[in-house]
């Protein structure tokens, strides 16, 4: 249990007020369901006493606590036999029994409803902080890391915190105080008895511990089956177009199957090994019962004990009452080996470190007033011996537009990742008007990159928030102007909502060349000054090629931009052009400094103009 308060300690902080009152409510419920069974006490006398016996009051300072309080009980009960009869007299000790037990309940309800925005905002605060952490977690990261696996992660493993951690908040607040309170109460009636009851009860304990150890590693692979199903689904959904065109519907289907017959098998063996929580606590509770009945019959008929009757009655209501919230602690126990299995799956994602870190004061940038600058700048991915990026040396002036161009796996993409700091330099220093990147804020840095990619990514919203995603309260004629210039503005007026109109999952109800213009539409709007244009007419068809390059020749003479090409045409009229193969800087100079020299650029030239 100790790894379960480490690891909710950092959340339960923000909830001391509900287990505060639930600490309260709890423990008035356990007081009052104590004297509701003390209400049985003269309810057995009276119905099984043979010879009626005569009481006198006794002053609570006198005598032993416990005898005093029995004497004075029975005593009052006396008065009321006397009064009203023994019928009466039982249908008003039930009463009283009825209003106890009505005010407990209460009490108990009562800490359960405290302690539920506990719970709900655990799960709350769990999942904000996965979210946040992934948002906050390098690219490097999830191309390490299958998309299925982060899913279950975030969903399946959260649900199953919920269902078995924060679900046994209550039980684990709740139980140790009626625990407490009930074995003080059979402390008063016979320490003996007591005694010997502590002693036993390590024996149902240790038995379900070992249960319990089991379970917990069982769980790490069940949800790691599990995300393995999810994974399979997710590349299915993404890759159907290939399954169909190759006839590979049998190997999927069979792959899945596979997969999911074992995570049966293993959920099957933590079902059963979870079912015999309540059958192992019921059995070892009865026999502690039955050993606790014979040695307290042992105690009072070799008259080494005081209990009478009514009493020894009341103890083992007492015990009896003691060996639920025993029960429940121990399924549990249980819950929380399954559950924390899961939060150590969600804590692959949590306690990831992020090596793209800020300086302890950060300094903000408002603009580029002079140059990117390179210098003897490598890159290798983590936990990659291989470099990616050799010794590379450029400068980008203000205003400048420089192009990348090169075969693919040569380092492109890379290069321009390290501008906005989605990776960091391994060596050398990567600059901006003479300070290094890693001293700027990284919003600040980010702020003024746009960036269209090779893949223009949408989100599942409107056309108007989708080119707005980057600006905030952008209006619609912003928008409409910024899809002017990218020659978008056309097409999305012929759709039923125009700007309003949703673009699907991932942009699945455009083309291709409507969700590059949009997505070129969303950097005009943010008015970066500089731009990175990831192969950016790519996907367009000739005419809307010649438009849109044409928007971004308007869109690039007043800003400083990046740009890799495949495709040389797009690219002629760059500053300076940077031919990068395998990970260095084999060329550069102007398109017809390049083909003059007839190098590996003019190679590249005369393969496309065939």
């Amino acid at each position: 249990m100790r790894e379960f308060f480490v690891v909710m300690g950092r959340y339960l902080s923000n909830y001391k007020k509900y287990i505060a009152g639930a600490f309260v409510v709890n423990v008035l419920s356990a007081i009052l369901n104590v004297f509701s069974f003390l209400s049985l006490v003269p309810i057995l006398e009276i119905l099984f006493q043979n010879e009626p016996q005569t009481y006198s009051f006794i002053e609570w300072s006198e005598g032993d606590l416990r005898q005093t309080a029995m004497n004075n009980i029975y005593y009052y009960s006396q008065i009321l036999i006397e009064q009203f009869g023994p019928a009466t007299t039982l249908l008003l000790l039930g009463g009283i029994m009825s209003v106890i037990t009505m005010l407990k309940t209460g009490a108990y309800f009562g800490g359960s409803a405290i302690i539920m925005p506990l719970r709900t905002g655990v799960v709350r605060d769990i999942r904000n902080e996965i979210y946040r952490k992934i948002l906050g977690l390098p690219l490097s990261f999830f191309s390490e890391e299958r998309k299925g696996d982060i899913l279950t992660r975030i969903s399946t493993d959260v649900n199953e915190i919920d269902a078995s951690v924060t679900s046994s908040l209550d039980a684990l607040i709740k139980n140790p105080i009626l625990i407490i309170v009930y074995v003080g109460t059979m402390l008063i009636i016979s320490w003996q008895l007591t005694l010997f009851t502590v002693l036993v009860v390590p024996v149902l304990a240790i038995v379900i511990g070992k249960i319990g150890k089991s379970l917990k590693a069982s769980s790490i692979l069940q949800q790691t089956k599990l995300s393995d199903s999810i994974s399979q689904v997710e590349e299915t959904l993404g890759g159907l177009r290939i399954i169909k065109a190759f006839i590979a519907e049998k190997k999927m289907q069979d792959r899945f199957e596979k997969v999911n017959n074992e995570y049966r098998d293993i959920a099957s063996r933590v079902a059963v090994r979870q079912s015999a929580a309540h059958p192992v606590s019921e059995f070892l509770g009865t026999v502690m019962i039955v050993i606790v009945l014979w040695f307290g019959g042992y105690l009072i008929f070799s008259g080494k004990s005081e209990l009478d009757a009514g009493m020894f009655i009341y103890y083992l209501t007492i015990l009896y009452t003691t060996l639920q919230p025993l029960k429940e602690i121990s399924k549990a126990g249980y819950a929380v080996q399954k559950g924390l299995a899961s939060m150590e799956r969600v804590n692959m994602i949590l306690k990831a470190q992020n090596p793209i870190g800020e300086v302890a004061s950060p300094r903000l940038i408002d603009g580029l007033h002079d140059k990117i600058e390179l210098r003897n700048v490598c890159f290798r991915y983590e936990n990659s011996e291989r470099e990616v990026l050799h010794d590379i040396n450029l400068t980008i002036q203000k205003g400048q537009t420089i192009a990348l161009v090169g075969q693919s796996g040569s380092g492109k993409s890379t290069l321009v990742d390290l501008v906005p700091r989605y990776h960091d330099v391994s060596a050398g220093e990567l600059l901006i008007d003479g300070v290094n990147v890693k001293e700027f804020s990284i919003h600040s840095l980010r702020s003024l990159i746009g960036n269209v990619n090779q893949e223009a990514i949408l989100f599942n919203d409107t056309v108007f928030n989708n080119i707005a995603f980057g600006v905030d309260n952008a209006t619609q004629e912003q928008v409409e102007a910024a899809a002017r210039i990218a020659n978008a503005h056309d097409f999305i007026m012929e759709m039923e909502d125009g700007y309003q109109t949703s673009v699907g999952d991932r942009g699945c109800r455009l083309s291709g060349g409507q969700r590059q213009r949009i997505s070129i539409a969303r950097a005009i709007l943010k008015n970066p000054p500089i731009l990175i244009l990831d192969e950016a007419t790519s996907a367009l068809d000739t005419e809307s090629e010649r438009l849109v390059q044409d928007a971004l020749d308007k869109l690039m003479s007043t800003r400083t931009t990046i740009a890799i090409a495949h495709r040389l045409s797009t690219i002629r009229h760059a500053s300076i052009i940077y031919v990068l193969h395998d990970g260095r800087i084999v060329e550069q100079g102007t398109h017809e400094e390049l083909i003059a020299k007839g190098g590996y650029y003019k190679k590249l030239n005369d393969m496309q103009t065939m």
